[in-house]
């Protein structure tokens, strides 16, 4: 599913698609945001780390398909939520171009 979603962030950026690049962006980031190691609880910040040697590098998260399908449909309705308190405050323009981000998010759902 990343994959394809930086596939086609490749393809908006070629084509000029600065809205859906934007969005594609957002998506990828969000998946990226999951997918990294959850936080542990630090005694001291003091702790001294040879980054070098690889002793501060931890192993993210793996994430199933229907976990990164999940997370999809959070980010598509979290849109739609946003597009419905734009038309509600009036303001159109903003919620048509939330729902069409939402219907971007939704088209990687259907595979």
């Amino acid at each position: 599913m990343k994959a394809r979603l930086r596939a086609d962030l490749r393809s908006a950026m070629k084509l000029g698609r600065k809205g859906e690049a934007a969005l594609l962006r957002e998506l990828i980031g969000a998946i990226d945001n999951e997918e990294a190691a959850p936080r542990r609880a630090e005694q001291a910040s003091l702790v001294r780390h040879n980054f070098r040697s690889g002793s501060a590098e931890v192993e993210r998260r793996v994430l199933g398909k229907d976990q990164v399908r999940g997370l999809l449909l959070s980010e598509a309705e979290k849109r739609e939520q946003a597009a419905a308190e734009f038309t509600r405050l009036g303001k159109a323009e903003a919620a048509d171009a939330l729902r069409t981000e939402a219907q971007l998010a939704r088209r990687y759902l259907e595979e």
